[in-house]
């Protein structure tokens, strides 16, 4: 069997090209998760945006989990005002701690809502769980009804490439037990290393300056935001990672995929590996350029049709 494959199973797939999905999102940690928001918001001919789940984070932005959930739900309203968009029915708070590695379940609005989107699927016709960020909310709904993975597919951005000498990573190591969950729950998964494949992805200032900032007001609130993130913009460029999930159902022809056993963790959060482990999809390469592009073209296609 060639090891090479564009998705999971075909029986994964559904079956009008056009794909059910949330976004579980730590939206106001970092400025990535805000384009990949609104690449998958802007493109209704490829995705079905059922949900944005606000995530848990906690650094310098974010004293606790929860007042980074807070954080990332007002962020995700200001994303949706500037594309004129109602949050009604699509967004919710998340879990306000983590699993941790005593795998408590925690609970909140966006738990019980992927719980109930998951059962309205099916093995056949998944819901696409696109998570950017520490995995509590996946992790506790698989916690709580372990019966929904056979219904969803999970696309995780987390954690650093398995040959990567450093194995910290933030959004695995926000929530080590979490992930632990899901490595072993035997869910259909994708999993998207940062740090050796999704460091690909990156855009510069005069690229976002150029084809971002001009078109409407979620252009320069993206380029703003962008802009901001960093002092110094000569010769520098930033990873875009959280584009990476959202990519992978818009553009398969962007990553190079490979079946391998699940990898597991340890409580210090690095990676092993070990043959007989159930197969996941393992990404090991990111073209950026594919993914880049239909950001740009997909924006400028809404802010003409705004007028």
């Amino acid at each position: 069997m060639n090891p090479m494959i564009p998705h999971p199973a075909p029986s994964a797939m559904p079956g009008n090209g056009k794909y059910r999905v949330v976004i579980d999102t730590d939206t106001y940690n970092e400025i990535d998760d805000q384009f990949a928001v609104v690449q998958a918001l802007l493109s209704p001919d490829r995705l079905t945006v059922e949900a944005l789940f606000a995530a848990p984070f906690c650094n310098e932005r974010a004293a606790t989990p929860g007042e980074g959930m807070q954080l990332s739900y007002e962020e995700i309203l200001r994303l949706l005002a500037r594309l004129h968009r109602s949050p009604d029915n699509l967004v919710y708070r998340g879990v306000t701690d983590y699993v941790t590695e005593k795998k408590i379940p925690r609970d909140a609005e966006a738990v019980q809502k992927l719980i109930q989107l998951a059962r309205s699927a099916s093995p056949a016709a998944p819901l696409y769980v696109i998570a950017i960020a520490a995995i509590s909310n996946v992790a506790s709904a698989l916690l709580q009804a372990p019966d929904i993975r056979h219904n969803i597919v999970v696309i995780w951005l987390g954690g650093n490439a398995l040959d990567w000498p450093d194995p910290w990573e933030f959004n695995l190591s926000q929530d080590i037990g979490g992930a632990q969950v899901l490595l072993e729950s035997r869910v259909r998964l994708v999993l998207l290393p940062c740090k050796g494949v999704v460091t690909h992805l990156r855009a510069t200032l005069p690229e976002i300056e150029r084809y971002v900032e001009p078109h409407g007001e979620i252009g320069a609130f993206l380029a703003s935001r962008f802009r901001q993130y960093h002092h110094d913009h000569c010769g520098w460029s930033k990873e875009i990672w959280d584009m990476a999930a959202v990519g992978w159902l818009l553009h398969p022809d962007a990553m190079l995929n490979q079946a391998i056993p699940a990898p597991w963790l340890d409580n210090q959060g690095a990676w092993h590996t070990a043959p007989d482990r159930h197969p996941v999809t393992y990404v090991r390469f990111v073209e950026r350029n594919i993914i880049l592009r239909d950001f740009f073209t997909r924006l400028a296609a809404w802010a003409a049709q705004q007028g």
